[in-house]
């Protein structure tokens, strides 16, 4: 069995985005993808696919759970919870609400207080 099918699609799902979809964005010809399922990628299709997705060719090997690149500064960058779950943010299909929104904050909050 390949994992470089299986960690594509996952992939592919966090950024909201079917399979066809990256194909058309990689400029690979329909079911391009779906052949990772039975046979192996070339180097070169490898290492595009990790850069579509700003991974490292081990993660799509299933060599490493770690997506990061080796080397790669990891910059780390404040977030405003509120604005981004007003914008993005769902659970189990249903978009949250401002009252769902300040719950999560004030539990992330008191987390982070009493994890210091």
């Amino acid at each position: 069995m390949f994992p470089t099918f299986e960690k594509v699609r996952e992939l592919a799902r966090k950024k909201g985005l079917s399979l066809n979809q990256v194909e058309e964005k990689l400029g690979y010809s329909k079911n391009t993808l779906y052949s990772l399922k039975r046979q192996r990628v070339s180097s070169e299709r490898l290492q595009e696919i990790a850069d579509y997705f700003n991974v490292s060719t081990d993660y799509l090997l299933g060599r490493t759970d770690n997506p990061a690149i080796i080397g790669e500064k990891v910059v780390k960058t404040e977030i405003d919870l509120k604005k981004d779950a007003s914008e993005s943010f769902f659970y189990d299909g249903h978009e949250l609400n401002d009252e769902d929104i300040d719950l999560i904050s004030s539990l992330l909050e008191a987390r982070m207080r009493n994890r210091k």
